[in-house]
């Protein structure tokens, strides 16, 4: 069975027999993303874990795309009736669209056991563990062998639109250089899947010989590394020229 933001009003806080619980079927996924409370949020979705992989993408109250202003909601891609309907539940709707991305990409959408979101975002619960991390959405029962725990909660980061799944890389750079710079960096991979776009991996004081580490959740599985590019920045001309390299790049990859 697998519960897409099941209902929050009415059913949060009530016995088993009223809601969806892991007793219902011998294997319960659940996909929450709708869960912040119903008063003053209007959260639709139920936030306790309820089934035996729970799933929180982006934290689960929030996602990404949906903060987006109402007249460009409504006028969407998808049509004026599914924007609507976006604007009134957007974060309730997601599970589905979630869900019908995730038959498109088996690989995708990896849930990373953790403690909290939090923590998640921090870097903590990277990599996958040895028996690996489950897919959340149609995907998730090939996990069903491997549950532990009595709950599982899982995190991960999506896209703000189609297509949703986000692959986790941790990138550690160490700089190479004469003499520190205020700027950012930017790293792109390159993969035998695919590459993807920079993303920043460092703002702030950049000093040569120090090391960085940083989270990208790519919008491509790169596959085996074939490549990274480095750039950095100061935003402005430096009549000193200063000159700023990478000595190292690690690339890991979530999943393995």
């Amino acid at each position: 069975l697998s519960g897409l933001d099941p209902a929050q009003p009415y059913f949060q806080g009530t016995p088993i027999e009223v809601r969806l619980d892991k007793s219902d079927a011998e294997f319960v996924d659940v996909i929450h993303t709708d869960s912040a409370p119903t008063i003053p949020y209007l959260g639709f979705g139920m936030s306790p874990a309820i089934g035996h992989l729970d799933f929180y993408p982006n934290g689960g109250k929030q996602m990404p795309g949906c903060g987006k202003n109402p007249v460009s909601q409504v006028v969407d891609l998808d049509g004026i009736w599914e924007g609507t309907r976006d604007f009134v539940a957007c974060n309730h709707l997601r599970s589905y669209k979630y869900y019908s991305d995730s038959i498109i990409y088996p690989d995708g959408f990896l849930g990373y056991s953790c403690p909290s979101y939090d923590v998640f975002e921090t870097g903590g619960c990277f990599p996958c563990p040895k028996e690996g991390c489950p897919n959340m959405g149609h995907f998730a029962d090939k996990f069903k062998g491997k549950i532990k725990n009595d709950f599982v909660k899982l995190y991960l980061n999506t896209g703000e639109a189609k297509d949703f799944p986000l692959w986790r890389y941790k990138v550690t750079v160490t700089l190479s250089g004469k003499s520190k710079v205020k700027g950012y960096v930017n790293v792109a991979l390159y993969g035998s899947g695919g590459n993807t776009r920079q993303h920043q991996v460092i703002k702030g004081t950049l000093q040569p010989d120090n090391t960085y580490t940083s989270f990208i959740d790519a919008e491509v599985n790169i596959g085996a590394v074939t490549k990274v590019k480095f750039l950095w920045n100061n935003n402005w001309i430096n009549p000193t020229f200063p000159k700023l390299g990478a000595a190292t790049i690690t690339v890991q990859s979530g999943e393995n």
